[in-house]
């Protein structure tokens, strides 16, 4: 597919998803388009698309930051360590994991070496611009009736700069998105605690705002 040359940093063109987006906008087309995307440098490095898993119509979609290590070696969001906080929170709200949507707005792994381990680059907003449309359009199909942003950097991506996670988590609004939309952390958070006490406290706190969304849902 055709490059759209926008910007250019030092010796990298960056572009955008647009041109590899599929005519036909499913989540199977969606998908296998994603597979060739090309749309920023990230691709160079990465093992594969990471691109959402779910179904339409799904009532719940989780949109965190970026897949990790795992997730870029399994090819599947969410399949890692995060993923773990993330299906025991939603058992303990009462969420189905099958009734929800899990993706992220960067599919592609962005990371630094470190004692031979490849270790997490928080994605800048270039990159997040140039993939954007690839979470645009599973909205579009999705549609969910609640949308859930993982972290700062979706939250920021989805609904402004001017959110803050810390400050509006656990609120649901109206969007233009979805009907309702809440921002909260991302489950990587609180792998991150230093003490189990902090651990526990920050999953009950996560747990608790996916309890708003179990309530809005029945």
């Amino acid at each position: 597919m055709p490059r759209v040359r926008t910007k250019t940093a030092g010796d990298e063109v960056w572009a955008s998803a647009v041109p590899y987006l599929p005519r036909r906008l499913t989540l199977p087309a969606l998908r296998k388009a994603s597979e060739d995307c090309h749309g920023c440098p990230l691709y160079r490095t990465a093992t594969q698309t990471v691109f959402g898993q779910g179904q339409t119509g799904a009532r719940i979609m989780f949109v965190g930051e970026q897949p990790g290590d795992m997730e870029d070696k399994q090819g599947a969001p969410f399949v890692g360590p995060a993923g773990r906080v993330l299906n025991e929170a939603l058992a303990a709200a009462g969420i189905d994991r099958d009734d929800a949507y899990v993706t992220n707005v960067v599919k592609h792994f962005k990371w630094i070496a470190v004692h031979r381990r490849r270790m997490h680059k928080k994605p800048n907003a270039r990159e997040v611009a140039a993939c954007l449309p690839w979470l645009e359009k599973e909205l579009e199909v999705v549609q969910p009736r609640i949308l859930v942003c993982l972290g700062a950097t979706a939250a920021q991506a989805l609904l402004g700069p001017d959110v803050r996670v810390t400050r509006d988590r656990g609120h649901l609004i109206p969007s233009r998105l979805a009907p309702q939309v809440m921002a909260t952390v991302h489950p990587s958070s609180i792998l991150r605690q230093q003490t189990s006490e902090d651990r526990h406290r920050e999953m009950e706190l996560f747990t608790q705002d996916l309890r708003v969304v179990a309530q809005a849902l029945a």
